[in-house]
């Protein structure tokens, strides 16, 4: 047994704890069932440098889709790229506006402890923008993910590398070749340099970027396939970090073809979120699993958890249990 799970196993027994090693389990215990598991990234995971144990989960076979905001997709390609010029401030609770305004006009993006620097953003700009023009001038069309995965593998770009490769989870999805939806990728800085070069002129239109409704749509493909090809067929489980977007556009998958498509499928086997947010005022971050089975996204006997904790810390410690570590 694994160091990881020799310390949750001694002494994870209650309260938050207990429910970590609970999801951890019922994690493992979904994979030997033949189950497969859609990761969801909301906050700002990839600058929390999770990418070091889901990486290996992508690569070990233990997560297989990714839905995840777009700030969490263009960060880990920005760590991937400029990890060496980031900043780590130690004080950031006491950070006075005028502070805050110098690190601005230094370029420098504060996310809480850590600043990216703006120019790993201009670099991948040249680089999205040149391949987004292509695509709309011979009429290709492809997710945001896959333009990233387009610019990745490239050869000539791995020399700028500036972490270790293994630590990239975005890499490691291409690699795995798992489907990476982006849902909102608009709010997100790629997502707003794409529309701002639009209006320069600088690529022709926004046609080559599919829609969030066509990734919905492959999502849904996707989750049929698994879940009732005869020859492959497999129960999906859904691992929840954080809530937002990148969470609620993939457990509706579900309702929408029950509802909407009016085909059968079974609902989400396995469901697990960790979040720091309370439940109330209608918020999705916060909400309890229960409140899921109302809305068909999972049933009574669905193996749900809900860890109220930070994922930063949390989500690692299950990994690393999953891996066995």
């Amino acid at each position: 047994m694994g160091h990881i799970r020799q310390f949750m196993e001694r002494n994870y027994r209650h309260f938050n704890a207990k429910e970590t090693l609970a999801t951890a389990k019922a994690y493992c215990e979904h994979l030997d069932n033949g189950g497969k598991m859609l990761v969801t990234l909301a906050g700002a995971m990839s600058t929390a440098e999770l990418g070091i144990s889901l990486a290996r989960m992508i690569r070990e076979g233990k997560v297989h889709a990714i839905s995840c905001t777009g700030a969490n997709l263009e960060e880990d390609v920005f760590n991937l790229m400029a990890h060496g010029e980031y900043e780590i401030i130690d004080n950031w609770r006491e950070l006075s506006k005028e502070e805050e305004e110098r690190m601005y006009d230094r370029g420098m993006n504060r996310v809480t402890d850590t600043c990216i620097p703006e120019n790993v953003m201009r670099n991948l700009e040249d680089l999205l923008v040149e391949v987004w023009q292509k695509a709309c001038q011979s009429g290709v069309r492809k997710f945001p993910s896959e333009f990233l995965f387009q610019i990745l593998d490239n050869p000539g770009i791995a020399g700028q590398f500036q972490i270790d490769t293994e630590d990239s989870w975005v890499l490691a999805a291409m690699e795995a070749d798992i489907p990476v939806y982006a849902p909102g990728w608009e709010d997100s800085t790629m997502g707003n340099i794409f529309a701002a070069n639009i209006i320069r002129g600088k690529v022709d239109s926004h046609s080559c970027v599919k829609s969030g409704t066509e990734q919905f749509q492959h999502l849904l493909e996707w989750y049929i396939e698994c879940t009732t090809n005869q020859q492959d067929q497999c129960s999906l489980g859904l691992f929840q970090i954080g809530g937002g977007i990148a969470g609620d556009f993939a457990i509706c998958a579900v309702p929408c073809i029950v509802q909407d498509l009016k085909r059968e499928v079974p609902a989400w086997e396995y469901f697990a979120q960790i979040t720091d947010a309370a439940p109330s005022y209608g918020g999705y971050s916060g909400a309890i699993p229960e409140e899921k089975i109302s809305w068909g996204k999972i049933t009574k006997t669905t193996p749900s958890f809900s860890i109220n904790s930070d994922a930063s810390v949390v989500a690692p410690l299950i990994f690393g249990y999953v891996l066995n570590d």
